[in-house]
């Protein structure tokens, strides 16, 4: 008989896995460069000059896929005739590559995780997502190299890598549903981060927006004055779309102080406009301040670093109860440095050069931004986080423990409440024997139990005599007088509160009615035999 044997490859092995995420990879970036082309050449259909052919359209087409990823084009086509840098991204622009290879490394390790094949690791699934997209990302430069927009090689070898790879890695922790760090400071500060982040940058589309709004004049004429063409004012709304998370980035650094730069020895930051600024005509840029000293209206955008630092020390503050105030403050810096480099890595895409000389510098700086975001961070979400860590930690009055009227210091009337609660009152005389009760439980009036061995139902104790018929009820009357005039003291404090209450030297705790129960509070080794009771009356000790 002749055995079969299949090869790991017939059902799929690891290999076959890793292939299949290399050609993910391919087909997200195809998919995100067809898209952008399939836009850019709409646009050109609708013009009514076009300048180029198809090839043009479609090095175009390449230049702004590159630029979306964060690489910086350079513009041959200019008055000059010199190159001039271009290095603002269109945030909204990225969001469609990034999204495709976040979901090329997702579906990798879902299907995988569904098949029988062999599936590949983590790091195995984005470095063949990553592979594969930027096998077609270096085509793509190279193609550009020949047209109007060709791409910086260092910009190119730095940001492209840096971008895809982070893409498919957020992909791949999205498959493993989202895990943070098992230590827990770690977690609450990746958390308190993302919050502040978010906060941040929606405080700076505020911002933004009410300054677009306070200027909309000046933007509309702007916007008309660019283009007659509905085609050509289409591709300008466009672009105003595309530019708006800018907008928004550009916010948050003017509410963090430093501002942003409107070229070289020009700054806008809210205590006013510093130089001479090179703003071309574009309807976003129509929203800068006006020239002068800020008043209170531009300080009002510092509102926004402040509401989003103590969100940010409010959540580390919460999760932070129960630490040390070491650890809640070591927390809130690590959420400070999170958030500041994100904010500086967004800053940095925000802005860049848009020409040579004056247009060399535009939008905000990104070492500024991070330190600024990381400077709120330390001077305010640190004191909140450990503000809010303090309140959490206090006990309110309704639940703390009563305190005796008679202590006089706090600490006397703690040692004095826990000593009316453990020590019950020990009885003296002939009950010294028995256990009294422990906690508020209302005592028996009555006096020693009694049981039938005695005449009339009393107990007679072992070696006490027989007691005369003759002085049985008076005996009884006696007692029960006596029993009458033993009463539990109960009131405010130790001695007054029903909560502890007194016992009498010869009350004994009955808390089932049972004439002959004995207390005691734990269970004897052994049992051992006791003394035999007395014969009844008449009887003999036989």
């Amino acid at each position: 008989m002749t055995h079969v044997t299949e090869h790991p490859l017939v059902k799929g092995g690891r290999s076959a896995a890793l292939a299949t995420a290399c050609v993910r990879g391919g087909v997200a970036a195809g998919l995100g460069l067809g898209a952008l082309a399939v836009l850019v050449i709409a646009g050109w259909i609708g013009s009514p000059y076009p300048d180029s052919g198809p090839g043009g359209v479609l090095h175009l087409a390449a230049g702004l896929w590159l630029l979306a990823h964060g690489v910086d084009l350079v513009r041959t086509d200019t008055l000059s005739g010199l190159p001039a840098p271009l290095g603002i991204v269109p945030m909204l622009l990225a969001v469609l590559p990034v999204w495709l290879v976040h979901r090329a490394a997702r579906d990798t390790l879902d299907a995988a995780d569904g098949a029988e094949r062999r599936p590949p690791s983590a790091s195995g699934a984005v470095g063949a997502v990553a592979g594969g997209y930027l096998l077609v990302a270096v085509a793509v430069v190279v193609y550009g190299q020949s047209g109007p927009l060709p791409a910086a090689p260092l910009s190119a070898g730095l940001w492209l890598p840096a971008v895809v790879v982070g893409a498919a890695g957020a992909g791949a922790w999205t498959s493993l549903g989202r895990p943070l760090p098992e230590q827990r400071q770690a977690a609450a500060a990746l958390r308190a981060g993302g919050l502040g982040l978010v906060a941040l940058l929606g405080g700076g589309a505020v911002v933004a927006a009410v300054s677009l709004a306070w200027h909309a004049g000046e933007a509309q004429a702007a916007y008309a004055g660019l283009t007659g063409e509905w085609s050509g004012r289409a591709a300008v709304l466009l672009l105003v779309l595309a530019l708006l998370p800018n907008m928004a980035v550009w916010g948050a650094a003017y509410g963090l102080g430093p501002g942003f730069t409107l070229g070289t020895g020009a700054f806008a930051t809210p205590l006013g406009l510093v130089g001479d600024p090179a703003v071309p005509p574009f309807p976003l840029l129509a929203a800068l301040p006006d020239d002068g000293r800020g008043g209170w209206l531009h300080g009002a955008a510092a509102a926004v670093p402040l509401v989003a630092v103590m969100l940010q020390g409010g959540r580390v503050g919460r999760a932070a109860r129960t630490w040390t105030a070491r650890d809640t403050a070591l927390t809130a810096l690590g959420a400070a440095w999170g958030c500041g480099v994100v904010v500086a890595a967004l800053s940095a895409a925000a802005g860049g050069p848009l020409g040579t000389a004056r247009l060399s510098a535009f939008g905000p700086v990104w070492w500024q931004t991070g330190a600024a975001t990381v400077l709120w961070g330390a001077c305010v979400g640190v004191p909140v986080a450990l503000g809010v860590r303090a309140w959490g930690r206090r006990v309110p009055r309704s639940k703390r423990p009563p305190v005796p009227a008679e202590a006089s210091t706090p600490v006397q009337a703690v040692r004095s409440a826990q000593a009316v609660r453990s020590v019950p009152a020990v009885p003296v005389g002939p009950e010294a024997g028995r256990v009294p009760a422990a906690g508020p439980v209302p005592l028996s009036a009555s006096s020693a139990p009694s049981t039938p061995d005695g005449p009339d139902g009393e107990r007679t104790p072992p070696d006490a005599p027989a007691a005369p018929a003759g002085k049985a009820a008076d005996s009884k009357a006696a007692g029960s007088k006596a029993a009458g005039s033993k009463a539990v003291v109960a009131g405010p404090g130790p001695g007054d509160d029903p909560a502890y209450p007194t016992y009498d030297a010869h009350d004994t705790y009955d808390p089932y009615g049972d004439s002959v129960f004995e207390p005691y509070d734990y269970l004897p080794a052994a049992w051992e035999p006791g003394a035999p009771p007395p014969p009844p009356p008449g009887r003999s000790a036989d």
